[in-house]
């Protein structure tokens, strides 16, 4: 039997938004007030286009961009969860669903050596162009209207889990870690036996002890176990896979 672990990414395996960190590669890291103020909620892919274009205007190279994206630091204890994962493929799966983009999710993985760790990436597509900037483009589309406009986590896991049953794999258990307000919707497709796991003090969590709060929370079946840690993830998947 398999269980799946589903991770976000940013304040959830690094202790940082790798969106935001990018801007140390300027020579004064930080961004002209025109960039800064762009942002219009639930478009922040579209304004994340500007802030690499804007890297770009400024000549920073590819290489430049990489060796600081490097250097975001893990949160605690999850580079000893992720080295867990990469040992017990054989009965963990893991994916990685996030509002980052493929790019800097993959150098951060390979720099820290954890990439045997994650099965599949499902983020916002990156690539550098003819001219050395940086495009990113937005997953997908989708109708739901609780998500940003470019990425809703409960239709990716929910294909990600149709097409694993198609293949015939189903699972004894999901965990789902993150942080974010973007994590609140695929938890509603967790069941009785999952585990949602928010991080402590953080608006995953807020969210959730808000509905647990109600009467009724028919739309949130899973088990709830709050993390600070990578260690405190580390134990609830051990002592389930040992029960």
């Amino acid at each position: 039997m398999r269980s799946l672990i589903v991770f976000d990414f940013d304040h959830t395996v690094v202790d940082e938004n790798s969106d935001t960190w990018v801007v140390r590669c300027l020579p004064s890291q930080t961004l002209p007030d025109s960039v800064k103020n762009s942002y219009t909620k639930g478009r922040w892919t579209e304004f994340m286009g500007r802030v690499m274009s804007h890297i770009g205007d400024q000549e920073i190279s590819p290489e430049r961009i990489r060796h600081v994206m490097e250097t975001i630091p893990f949160t605690a204890g999850m580079t000893d969860l992720l080295t867990f994962i990469s040992e017990n493929k054989d009965t963990i799966d893991c994916i990685v669903i996030s509002d980052s983009n493929t790019m800097f999710i993959d150098w951060i993985l390979q720099a820290a050596g954890l990439q045997a760790a994650v099965d599949r990436v499902y983020s916002n597509p990156a690539k550098f162009n003819e001219q050395g900037y940086m495009e990113v483009r937005c997953y997908h589309s989708h109708d739901c209207d609780r998500c940003p406009v470019n990425l809703c986590k409960k239709k990716v896991l929910e294909l990600y889990l149709s097409e694993k049953s198609d293949g015939g794999v189903e699972y004894e258990q999901i965990f789902y870690v993150g942080d974010g307000g973007n994590d609140f919707c695929p938890t509603s497709c967790l069941r009785g036996h999952d585990v949602v796991m928010p991080r402590k003090g953080y608006t995953l969590e807020k969210l959730i002890a808000k509905l647990e709060a109600r009467e009724e929370n028919p739309s949130l079946r899973a088990r709830v176990v709050v993390w600070s840690s990578g260690t405190d993830i580390l134990q609830e998947v051990r002592a389930t896979m040992q029960s």
